[in-house]
């Protein structure tokens, strides 16, 4: 059993796959992360005016499951995973078949060398090269209602502004 974490201004019992406003790396569906500080994170950068408090949802993970549905394992920020994660922010009509997505996050410093590329400054050998050199946090999405039967809710810890 694997422990995973999800960052969010409300606790999420239930977890479900929500269609979203914006563009995601890894597509649509529910993410989560190895890394309690980086939900942590997440959670502080989304409390707003109104907010002062929001939740670190922890769950147990069956990894049982990376075996039995169909399941992406990207285990670095390579070419194949570049191509997919912009596909998946670039392109609004491409979609991917995959139960579970799992690698690398694209956090901020990764978004600022993903400019770099899509302007044209750095050419795709140069974009991997550089995130090769960042120290990545994981993410884990359940981008299929079948892939949530393997996520069981285990408690949620408060975080305050």
């Amino acid at each position: 059993m694997m422990r995973l974490y999800h960052g969010s201004i409300e606790k999420v019992v239930k977890p479900e796959i929500r269609m979203s406003t914006r563009t995601l790396d890894y597509g649509i569906g529910f993410y989560t992360t190895t890394s309690e500080q980086q939900a942590e994170h997440w959670v502080l950068r989304k409390l707003g005016k109104q907010n002062h408090m929001g939740f670190v949802n922890i769950y147990g993970f069956d990894t049982d499951a990376l075996d039995i549905l169909n399941t992406k394992h990207f285990t670095a920020p390579d070419e194949e995973w570049l191509d997919f994660v912009m596909s998946n922010r670039m392109d609004k009509d491409f979609h991917h078949d995959y139960d579970i997505v799992y690698g690398p996050v694209a956090n901020d410093r990764v978004y600022a060398a993903f400019s770099l590329y899509e302007s044209g400054l750095f050419n795709k050998e140069q974009l991997i090269l550089e995130l090769r050199t960042y120290s990545l946090i994981d993410q884990l999405l359940f981008h299929t209602e079948e892939s949530l039967k393997y996520l069981t809710y285990l408690e949620t810890k408060e975080i305050f502004k």
